[in-house]
């Protein structure tokens, strides 16, 4: 082999040589990230764990702390553990335990920590619809309407709660003195939903509704 030739399998050698470390030091960071991910899954598990088995015993039976720890340890949650998976579900039950306390507008904020923290469709739906009953529930029938509206928006007809917050809706336009409007939902829930098991009471309703309002 002359110099020339020695040279150049010298340097493929040495790239070769890079190349496999840097494949290494690669593979090395994605197996720490994935090992650190799982570390914090499981911290975040065993916290929520903890957290649900306080909101299971936060009954209204209960001792009257028993809300405040289950609500400190849903906190604490959210706190210690943000990239968590179940981070989501740990705000709906935080929004959850505050509106059964009366604490509407801090019930309301976890209800849209929830919503930001992604999670399964049917969660993202409670959370929404937690958010008007929030509003509704401070008689504020203007923000549950606009609530309302924005959960529907993001549900299909066979949605397990679209019927309920149809309801819902109905309910703050009438509450809030839009009967008109009322008169539309309620229309388009028996023409949506056909099969409705409340269609003969949604039927009287809305003819009375109707009458009341000249229509």
């Amino acid at each position: 082999m002359n110099l020339f030739g020695w040279l150049e399998d010298a340097r493929a050698r040495r790239l070769a040589i890079q190349v496999g470390a840097g494949v290494v030091v690669v593979a090395l960071i994605v197996v720490g990230a994935w090992v650190w991910y799982r570390s914090q899954e499981s911290r975040g598990e065993a916290a929520l764990a903890s957290a649900t088995q306080l909101v299971q015993q936060a009954t209204p039976q209960a001792a009257p702390d028993a809300r405040a720890k289950a609500i400190a340890a849903l906190e604490a949650v959210l706190r210690d553990h943000p990239r968590f998976s179940g981070a989501a579900q740990a705000a709906y039950q935080l929004g959850n335990l505050r509106y059964a306390s009366g604490a509407y507008a801090q019930a309301r904020g976890a209800y849209e920590v929830a919503l930001a923290k992604g999670g399964p469709a049917s969660l993202r739906a409670l959370s929404a619809v937690g958010i008007g009953y929030a509003w509704e529930a401070e008689k504020n029938y203007a923000n549950g309407a606009t609530a309302y509206e924005a959960a529907l928006r993001a549900m299909v007809a066979k949605a397990f709660l679209y019927e309920d917050t149809l309801m819902a809706l109905a309910r703050v336009q009438e509450l809030g003195g839009k009967p008109g409007a009322a008169v539309e939902t309620y229309q388009r829930l028996l023409k949506e939903m056909p099969d409705t098991r409340r269609a003969d009471d949604l039927k009287a309703h809305l003819a009375d509704l109707k009458s009341r309002t000249g229509q």
